[in-house]
């Protein structure tokens, strides 16, 4: 079984003019074109069982119209996460909505948002997270969209998980995409969750498993980022890492099952 835990999908109404400008940005050729019937396409190629999609509300007057979508697209083999922008006036009301909702959870991307993890002004909302005992997900480490000035550092990310013990923090691509070294150095024996989205064929394989390793197989989570990753690419990383068979039943599905309750 496989759940990916990290996909982005779009509405009908806006995928082309999402795509556009994200391809404008993005090292990386998408591998569908950014609609749910898309993302099917692709699990239905790769075997997935469940995708996780992952929208962001990058401004407040959106939470409303993104947050109702990806409720509608849940199903069988779909399970969505909400948004809020941190910034927003309402966004500790959309949680409580969020929740109500019956979403898993809650993504943050704070390049696209514009935003620094680590600020203090923000922390209200993640502790309303944890209240709703939603897991939150943040973009970790570099992104294309700022190159230069990286919103969500390893280091950023210890702050939170020591003045808020209590929230599932998952960090996506391995807690900081090309920031590892200093995942190393922050973040390992944490009580976070890392996910695989798009680190095959960037990170290191003796990294990878030591991150793995460091972490424990039950804090890692299977993801692509699918469209910018065919999910096969990730399942084979891992695959090629020699690890037990429980630790890989743990990374493709056991702790998404968890999570997701």
């Amino acid at each position: 079984m496989y759940i990916d835990f990290h996909t982005h999908a779009f509405s009908e109404k806006i995928v082309e003019r999402a795509m556009s400008k994200l391809i404008l940005t993005s090292p990386m050729e998408p591998v569908t074109d950014g609609t749910v019937s898309g993302l099917k396409s692709i699990m239905n190629k790769s075997k997935i069982d469940i995708s996780v999609v992952l929208p962001i509300a990058t401004k407040s007057s959106q939470h409303e119209v993104i947050n109702n979508w990806a409720a509608e697209i849940q199903c069988s083999d779909i399970v969505s996460f909400g948004s809020v922008h941190p910034e927003g006036e309402d966004a500790l009301r959309e949680l409580e909505r969020i929740k109500a909702l019956g979403l898993h959870g809650v993504k943050f991307h704070p390049d696209y948002q514009e935003f620094f993890v680590g600020d203090k002004k923000y922390f209200p909302v993640y502790r309303k997270c944890a209240e709703l005992d939603l897991p939150v997900i943040f973009h970790a480490g570099y992104d294309p969209v700022s190159p230069g000035n990286i919103h969500g550092m390893p280091a950023d990310f210890t702050r939170i998980n020591d003045e808020i013990p209590e929230l599932t923090l998952i960090l996506a691509h391995m807690g900081g995409m090309y920031r590892w070294d200093e995942v190393e150095r922050h973040l390992l024996g944490r009580n976070i969750y890392f996910d695989t989205a798009v680190v095959a064929g960037e990170i290191g394989m003796a990294q990878l498993r030591r991150l793995i390793e460091g972490q424990g197989a039950d804090r890692i989570l299977f993801a692509s980022d699918c469209p910018w990753d065919d999910p096969l690419n990730e399942i084979e990383m891992i695959k090629g890492l020699g690890l037990s068979a429980e630790d890989e039943k743990n990374i493709f599905y056991r702790n998404a099952e968890r999570l997701l309750k």
